[in-house]
């Protein structure tokens, strides 16, 4: 079933994209051991990236975002493709925070207002775009939203949003992000920013509907047809070839301690955790390559 939705708003003056991410972050909590704080901070990361990925034509192409704060839950990555794959990292996925005044979990506290978002878009041709900007909250998603405004002119109404069960399992997660195009009326934007309430109500949508009835309310009042139905997941691309390479990238000194210190290595995936044992026979096989390759 598709859990990423793409439709055309209000006679193609804005498009939306809305995306079911409940087991996608679930499946990132199994991965990381993410507590409840993390696991809502790197699920808006995921769904946002989706969301950013979702407007590149080229499958080859993807979306690397990297949210650093001055919070305790250190570094968030999340890169995303156009297939619908994502998969992310986070430094400290066991950082606990007591609930914020309003009972929700303190995401800005864990990420820290102060820091940057920073973005690479990969089209899957031409030289990769990177662009950065600012946190203003810490929330994931106004920063998100900031960035898309101030580093692609393009302004948005974004919203991200996952949902722990007190087992710190997902309850639900979702994001809706909303794009007005090039001559929008204003009247239509007007119209749109209305519906914010709805919008940031999305997640709570989806602990008890579908994602196409959720979208159906979240749209109450405005006229939209589907343009794209896309099933995502957690995806990792790690390879035990990927990791040859990484090794033989780190060049012959570090080989050599490796195999003269230690007589193996092992490496494991940020992404996923899979671990990758390599050989004393091995690295001497990977520091032939590195050997052949300065030469080369």
């Amino acid at each position: 079933m598709a859990n990423l939705i793409k439709t055309m708003l209000e006679d193609g003056a804005a498009y939306g994209v809305c995306i079911d991410g409940t087991r996608i972050v679930q499946r990132a909590v199994n991965l990381h051991g993410l507590s409840p704080v993390a696991a809502a901070a790197m699920g808006r990361t995921l769904m946002g990236a989706l969301i950013m990925a979702s407007d590149i034509k080229d499958d080859r192409g993807d979306v690397s975002v990297t949210i650093q704060g001055d919070g305790p839950l250190g570094r968030i990555i999340a890169v995303a493709n156009p297939k619908g794959e994502v998969r992310g990292c986070v430094d400290h996925p066991e950082v606990m925070l007591p609930p914020r005044a309003d009972g929700k979990l303190d995401v800005g506290g864990a990420v820290g207002k102060n820091g940057r978002i920073a973005v690479v878009r990969d089209l899957g041709f031409g030289e990769p775009y990177v662009g950065q900007s600012p946190l203003v909250s810490g929330e994931i998603a106004e920063d998100m939203a900031y960035y898309y405004a101030t580093s692609q002119q393009q302004p948005c109404l974004l919203y991200l949003g996952v949902l722990v069960n007190t087992d710190g399992s997902i309850l639900s997660a979702g994001g809706i992000g909303i794009f007005p195009l090039p001559g929008c009326p204003e009247e239509t934007i007007r119209k749109l920013e209305l519906g914010a309430p709805l919008y940031s109500d999305f997640t709570n949508m989806l602990k008890d509907s579908s994602l196409l009835d959720s979208i159906a309310m979240a749209f109450s009042g405005l006229a939209y047809r589907i343009t794209q139905r896309q099933d995502c997941g957690y995806v990792c691309n790690c390879s035990r070839e990927r990791m040859e390479r990484a090794l033989i990238s780190i060049g012959e000194a570090e080989l050599v301690q490796m195999v003269e210190e230690d007589h193996g290595c092992e490496i494991t995936c940020h992404f996923c955790g899979t671990k990758y044992c390599f050989t004393e026979e091995e690295l001497l096989r990977l520091l032939g390559e590195a050997s052949a390759k300065s030469v080369g």
